[in-house]
C-alpha cells in the first residue's frame, strides 16, 4: 500500500500544513496500517453531512481520550473539490490528524479512477498489502461507527499477518485462511470423541454389557 504514494507529497491537516515528501515519511506513516481513503467535495451536500461523522469515528479510533493506543488506522482525504479554496474550507470540517494530496496534484484524479469512485463521498478501506478490504464504507461508518474497525482488523489479519495486534499474537492460533473453520470442525469432533470416552467409561463401570459380559 505504502507504494501507492512513494514520491509523492501528503500533507497532514494541521496548522502548519506539515508535508511528508520523503520515502522514509511515507513509510513510517502508512506503513502496516489499514488506509481509508475519504473521496468528497466540500461542495457535496452528503459529503458535508457525513463529514462529522467520520471525523467522530476517526477521533474514538486515535484518540487516546477514548482507545488506550492509536488503532493502526490512516485516514487520506483524496479531495474531488473544483477549487482550491473549497478544498481548504472542507479540511477545516476534517480531523486534524488526517492527511491529504495536495490540490495540484493529478493523482487525486488517478485515484479515484483507479478505485473505480462513481460517486461521493465514498470510503475506500485498503489492507496494508493494498488489495481493497471495502469498496465503499460510508454506510458501514454510519451504522457501526467505531465498532467496523474491529471487522476491518480481523479483514486485513488474514491477508497480512504482521498486522496482528502483538497482545492477540498466537503463533499457534491461525495457519491459513481456513484456518477458523478446521479449528471450528475440530473443536465439535472433539466433543463427540470426549463424549464417547465418557460413555464408554460408564459402560464399563456398570460391568460391561459386551460380548464378554
Amino acid at each position: 500500500m505504502v507504494d501507492l504514494f512513494l514520491g509523492k507529497v501528503l500533507v497532514k491537516n494541521n496548522k502548519d500544513k506539515e508535508e511528508l515528501d520523503t520515502e522514509r515519511e511515507i513509510i513510517l506513516r502508512l506503513q502496516n496500517r489499514i488506509l481509508v481513503l475519504f473521496f468528497a467535495s466540500g461542495e457535496c451536500e452528503r459529503c458535508q453531512d457525513f463529514a462529522p461523522t467520520l471525523k467522530d469515528f476517526f477521533k474514538k479510533l486515535t484518540d487516546e481520550f477514548y482507545v488506550e493506543r492509536s488503532a493502526q488506522l490512516v485516514l487520506l482525504y483524496v479531495s474531488l473539490d473544483s477549487s482550491e479554496e473549497q478544498q481548504e474550507k472542507f479540511l477545516k470540517e476534517l480531523p486534524k490528524r488526517c492527511l491529504f494530496l495536495p490540490y495540484g496534484d493529478p493523482y487525486r484524479q488517478e485515484l479515484a479512477v483507479m478505485f473505480e469512485v462513481k460517486d461521493v463521498p465514498s470510503v475506500v478501506v485498503l489492507r496494508p498489502d493494498r488489495s481493497v478490504l471495502s469498496h465503499n464504507a460510508v454506510a458501514e461508518i454510519c451504522a457501526l461507527g467505531a465498532g467496523c474497525f474491529r471487522n476491518w482488523q480481523e479483514g486485513a489479519e488474514l491477508i497480512d499477518r504482521n498486522f496482528m495486534m502483538n497482545e492477540e499474537f498466537d503463533e499457534g492460533k491461525m495457519r491459513s485462511i481456513t484456518d477458523p473453520f478446521r479449528r471450528h470442525k475440530y473443536k465439535v469432533e472433539d466433543k463427540k470423541k470426549k463424549k464417547g470416552n465418557i460413555a464408554e467409561e460408564e459402560q464399563d463401570d456398570d460391568g460391561g454389557g459386551g460380548a464378554w459380559g
